[in-house]
């Protein structure tokens, strides 16, 4: 089993910026893909951003690319999220997953079927 554990959320105004946290525990050694997902109210989840524990491939939501920026410290296990330029529109619960398998592909690392270990989430709120 792997724990994960958000942190970083808040409220902020649009054109801000927030970075987002996330550390797993548990039996991290088998991580593979670590991904961030989002879901607002009243919608249904969708993908933000994806990275292998190695290697440098990185794929975004294309409603994120080149404001969001996703990173990894595998010595601490964290994943984060970096958001700049925020919209009101990004105002989510945010989330990590984890998957064992490593995807360089988006198709794959895209999908929420694809990560077997998520987070309770951080909400993230972005006023206009």
């Amino acid at each position: 089993q792997v724990q994960l554990a958000e942190s970083g959320g808040g409220w902020v105004q649009a054109g801000d910026s927030l970075r987002l946290s996330c550390t797993a525990s548990g039996r991290t050694a088998g991580i593979g893909n670590l991904a961030w997902f989002r879901q607002a109210p009243g919608k249904e989840r969708e993908f933000v951003a994806s990275i292998p524990r190695i290697g440098d491939f990185t794929y975004y939501a294309d409603s994120v690319k080149g404001r969001f920026t996703i990173s990894r410290d595998n010595a601490k296990n964290t994943v984060f999220l970096q958001m700049n330029s925020l919209k009101p529109e990004d105002t989510a619960v945010y989330s990590c997953a984890t998957s064992r398998t490593m995807y360089y592909s988006g198709d794959f690392a895209s999908r929420d079927q694809s990560y077997a270990y998520w987070g309770q989430g951080t909400q993230v709120t972005v006023s206009s």
